[in-house]
């Protein structure tokens, strides 16, 4: 009887030992019966020239588990995956708004490496910006090998206008084109009503320096703590525009990921013009920090705005309609966030993978805040790399 009970034991054991899955790496068990190879190459934006690093690099085996890992800041990456025809997925960011799919053939043992022009990252998402007196973020977007369509302050308070995009970058000086002819944000509510409800419902938004005043309140710039009439209230964040005309040494991106896409963590940051609007206040719990110098936060980014009161409506092209965010759950007991088609989502809800991105709360888009932006006359230097990151993870 002990030795049937000892036999029943050491099933039950390699049982639960084979239910892992393939995740991340092989591990000994499985490499003795599922063979696999390499898949190696380098990810580049779509000029063809630009290494991206920080990109999710995934494969999906017919059992639905996922093979990945990520490229390095030079572009390059190494996957170790299961035998066969399969398909290699390259995502920044959630992978709804730059991905890129290749079919690929892994053989056993061996490495396949991908030509470069098929690791080209594309571009998903419809990207709209509006122009900035200080700021020309879509010069960055451009020089990528993407396309931005500029819209206007006023286009800003046609909800049916904004919602066919999937980010907006409102550039700093923006109100200052707008010309508005008021001092008081309450003629603007539906622009602010507009981008709360945008946010609530997926689109992602990157405001720089004085367009502070799209998220708090304020005319052409968020003069200080305390104007009404922002979709963000005082308790999130608040701003003073004292920023002096300076360089700021030995920056730090606190962001580990960021850090590690990009090659570097510490850089220098020119302030090349006075009243740059600083933030005096943020509430740590609802904002992440990415960049900071010592303590005080120059760029920061939220997924946690959620508008109770904004309706439910489709934001976004129409081309994410059979894909979406999971986050899932690895052998190893970490996860990863990726874009999946729809139809494969009962099979990763099996496994326990949910809905969403591993790092959110909520099914919101992001918001990015940058004190430092895009010189609209000289060279930015470390600073651009950034940027570059904020616009393919947006």
């Amino acid at each position: 009887m002990r030795q049937n009970y000892l036999f029943i034991v050491l099933c039950s054991l390699v049982l639960l030992v084979n239910c892992k899955g393939g995740d991340d790496s092989v591990n000994p068990e499985d490499s003795k019966t599922l063979p696999t190879g390499t898949i190696e190459g380098k990810v580049f934006a779509k000029n063809g020239t630009k290494p991206i690093g920080g990109a999710t690099v995934f494969t999906i085996d017919s059992k639905n588990q996922v093979y990945h890992t990520y490229s390095n800041a030079d572009g390059s990456f190494s996957l170790t995956a299961p035998e066969g025809n399969t398909t290699l997925h390259i995502q920044t960011g959630n992978g709804l708004n730059f991905r890129t799919e290749i079919p690929i053939t892994v053989k056993k043992d061996e490495t396949t490496n991908v030509p470069t022009k098929d690791s080209k990252l594309n571009q998903i998402a419809k990207i709209a910006y509006v122009e900035g007196s200080y700021d020309e973020i879509e010069a960055i977007i451009t020089n990528l090998g993407y396309t931005a369509t500029e819209i206007s302050y006023q286009d800003l308070k046609n909800f049916n206008t904004i919602s066919q995009y999937d980010i907006i970058f409102l550039n700093c000086g923006s109100r200052n084109l707008a010309q508005t002819g008021t001092s008081s944000p309450g003629n603007d509510l539906s622009v602010f009503s507009n981008l709360s409800t945008f946010i609530t419902n997926g689109g992602s938004i990157y405001s720089s320096d004085w367009a502070a005043a799209y998220l708090v309140g304020g005319n052409q710039n968020a003069q200080s703590c305390g104007i009404a009439g922002g979709f963000l209230d005082f308790t999130k964040i608040c701003f003073n525009i004292n920023g002096n005309a300076s360089m700021y040494n030995n920056c730090t991106v606190s962001n580990t990921a960021m850090a590690s896409a990009l090659g570097f963590s510490t850089l220098d940051i020119q302030y090349d013009m006075s009243l740059w609007q600083k933030i005096q206040y943020y509430d740590p719990l609802f904002w992440e920090v990415l960049v900071q110098k010592d303590n005080e936060p120059l760029m920061i980014r939220t997924n946690k705005y959620v508008d109770k009161t904004a309706p439910k409506t489709t934001v976004g092209t129409s081309l994410n309609n059979n894909h979406m965010t999971i986050c899932h759950h690895t052998a190893n007991g970490n996860t990863v966030t990726i874009t999946i088609n729809q139809n494969a989502w009962n099979a990763h809800q099996a496994h326990g993978d949910y809905m969403g991105s591993c790092s959110g709360t909520t099914s919101s888009g992001n918001i990015y805040y940058t004190t430092f932006h895009n010189h609209a006359s000289g060279n930015i230097g470390k600073a651009g790399p950034i940027l570059e990151y904020v616009i393919l993870n947006l």
